[in-house]
């Protein structure tokens, strides 16, 4: 008898790494105080009471239980899009924007849009372990650019070229980034543009993060002024994070008008649409809760520092990288897996966070915190665990 069997390429990735650490946050008994989750990057604080009542009133609308354009609502892609031209001083228009069901479905769109089976993809070293297995399921290759430590974890520029030169067709990069936290400065992204240019090749820059620049930050970058952007750049947007609305998956990708044509024939097999009531309550809080946003941008800036000042009573740990969301810190257990680490940290000490392993290559000697889901008081507590 000939059983069958799944497709080989999904069969082959382990189990998704969230409900695998969360499950050793179940084992702690309590023994050292409330279990701090420092896992999943959720924002450790509610939503705005305007966001809920925008929601509830979108969805009781008779005409959000259609099928709504496959780009995403016209109102949400014509506000997000004046609210990139005035953050970066550049000329898009809702043509320019497709919604997507949070950013996972962003890059998977995108990823099938530019590459297919076989074709061959760059990314940075750790990297954002979504966008590893998405490029694995679909069966295409990866290459991984060197992101050095000592260097804030920033890619390298030669390991870059090196992975575009061997014919990857894209580069996907995060920043802020998750995991480390790092921020890639204008010039760097710049360069990372020039060399994707170059090659001939796109360069898919993730900024879900982007809202939680540290306060007068100004333009993360000025890409989307190059002439020809359109030919090689592609941003990707979570307005999960920001509006505290992960449940509801909204996502967005900007890129050329060839190019969404491109991912909306992805999108009407994948989704069709976006949850419609979702993108008109967003496009309703876009500018009114602009103040909100910005509050909550310092009160994760906060929280970075706190991390800083526990991190510092630590001199066994090393804060290697940290920004946004996510810091990723150096244990001192050379011994011993980042998995064992972690798992160690969730039964006995009630810390939950992922093991570096997770993201990359070479990173067991790290574990990734995402310090935005706890308090102040939270993260003052973790020393005495730590320790």
């Amino acid at each position: 008898m000939t059983f069958a069997k799944p497709n080989s390429l999904v069969a082959r990735l382990s189990a998704p790494p969230i409900p695998t650490v969360v499950a050793w946050g179940r084992e702690y008994k309590g023994l050292k105080g409330p279990l701090i989750d420092l896992s999943q990057a959720v924002p450790g604080y509610p939503a705005h009471p305007e966001m809920l009542r925008l929601l509830g009133e979108a969805a009781g609308q008779q005409a959000m239980t259609g099928y709504g354009p496959i780009e995403g609502e016209p109102l949400l892609r014509e506000t997000y899009a004046a609210h990139l031209a005035e953050l970066y001083g550049a000329d898009i228009s809702g043509g320019n924007i497709h919604i997507t069901a949070g950013c996972n479905q962003a890059f998977m769109c995108t990823a099938i849009a530019l590459a297919g089976t076989g074709d061959t993809a760059a990314l940075t070293n750790p990297f954002y372990f979504n966008h590893d297995t998405t490029l694995s399921m679909l069966g295409i290759g990866r290459r991984l650019v060197h992101c050095d430590p000592a260097g804030g974890f920033l890619p390298d520029l030669d390991s870059a070229e090196a992975a575009l030169a061997a014919g990857a067709k894209m580069l996907a990069v995060v920043t802020p980034n998750n995991p480390t936290g790092a921020v890639y400065p204008p010039s760097l992204l710049h360069d990372l543009f020039v060399l994707c240019r170059k090659h001939g090749a796109w360069l898919i820059l993730d900024e879900t993060y982007r809202d939680f620049l540290v306060e007068g930050y100004g333009r993360p970058h000025s890409l989307l002024s190059q002439p020809g952007w359109e030919d090689t750049l592609v941003l990707l947007y979570s307005f999960s994070k920001s509006f505290c609305i992960p449940g509801h998956r909204l996502g967005a990708i900007t890129a050329g008008p060839k190019l969404i044509a491109e991912i909306a024939k992805v999108m009407d097999n994948m989704q069709i649409c976006a949850p419609r009531s979702a993108q008109i309550a967003v496009a309703s809080a876009l500018p009114a809760l602009a103040d909100w946003r910005a509050g909550n941008r310092l009160e994760i800036a906060r929280r970075a520092d706190a991390l800083r000042l526990a991190t510092s009573e630590l001199p066994d740990w090393e804060l290697a990288a940290i920004g946004a969301y996510f810091a990723f810190v150096r244990h001192p257990f050379a011994d011993r897996s980042s998995s064992e680490v972690a798992e160690k940290l969730a039964i006995d000490s009630g810390i939950v966070c992922i093991p570096g392993a997770y993201f990359g290559e070479g990173q067991e000697r790290y574990l990734r915190l995402a310090f935005a889901n706890a308090d102040v008081a939270s993260i003052a507590l973790l020393p005495e665990r730590l320790r």
